[in-house]
């Protein structure tokens, strides 16, 4: 599985992708991660990549030259390593585009290559995602800087799926969202008793049969917790 990254801020993925898993899932080679500069297929002296809006506005927006000179180069680069039909996506990052789920994730990971475009300032040239990318995904219904954390979630939700990535071949299987409005049973380790705050029993019987219909019945059970500003928190 190998990842492109067009950015115009390469070094914001070096602390991330050096730890945890995606880490020991690169040094395996079971993915690979490219960060591409945008900046490196400007074609002026002072490597423009955003511009004024045409129609007036606020921000900068970021030019389809410099892009579509990555996109074309990757694409091209990426055909020319394999004589075979290697699967290729070109993602855009975009507050538009469609929701990303975790069905989203096992869509994508059936691809050997994934560009990922990360917009900045007040937005991408819409040229870009008519005609370069294959389609566009949004996190959420909230404003960041760019495109770079979109990216990286995306990166780590998909390198989860990669066969050999995950120590135990089981755990994927009963994760949240790994089936339709599916929530993962609640979890607890020792000590059984903290502050007062105990285990469930039936979690310590050591009897599996009822312990797996607990974990059904508990999956279907759970909601979104959200505490009110005069609860508080239960921290000390």
């Amino acid at each position: 599985m190998n990842f492109h990254i067009i950015t115009i801020f390469p070094k914001i993925f070096d602390s991330y992708f050096s730890e945890s898993i995606v880490k020991r899932a690169r040094e395996k080679k079971l993915i690979d991660i490219k960060i591409h500069n945008l900046r490196d297929y400007t074609a002026d002296k002072h490597k423009t990549v955003d511009d004024t809006p045409y129609g007036g506005g606020a921000g900068m927006v970021l030019k389809i030259e410099p892009i579509w000179r990555c996109v074309q180069f990757l694409s091209s680069k990426l055909k020319a390593q394999s004589s075979k039909v290697r699967k290729t996506r070109v993602i855009l990052f975009s507050a538009k585009g469609k929701r990303y789920t975790q069905a989203d994730a096992k869509r994508l990971a059936k691809y050997d290559n994934l560009i990922l475009i990360c917009g900045r300032y007040e937005g991408v040239d819409e040229r870009v995602a008519k005609y370069l990318a294959d389609e566009e995904i949004s996190i959420g219904e909230y404003v960041l800087t760019g495109g770079e954390i979109p990216a990286m979630a995306i990166v780590d939700s998909i390198t989860r799926l990669v066969p050999g990535v995950l120590g135990n071949v089981e755990s994927p299987k009963d994760e949240s969202f790994s089936k339709k409005g599916y929530l993962e049973y609640p979890q607890y380790t020792k000590p059984a008793e903290f502050q007062k705050w105990k285990v469930p029993e039936i979690l310590l019987s050591g009897n599996h049969k009822e312990i797996d219909i607990w974990r059904k019945k508990n999956s279907k059970l759970i909601k979104p917790r959200v505490k009110s500003k005069i609860q508080g928190s239960n921290a000390k």
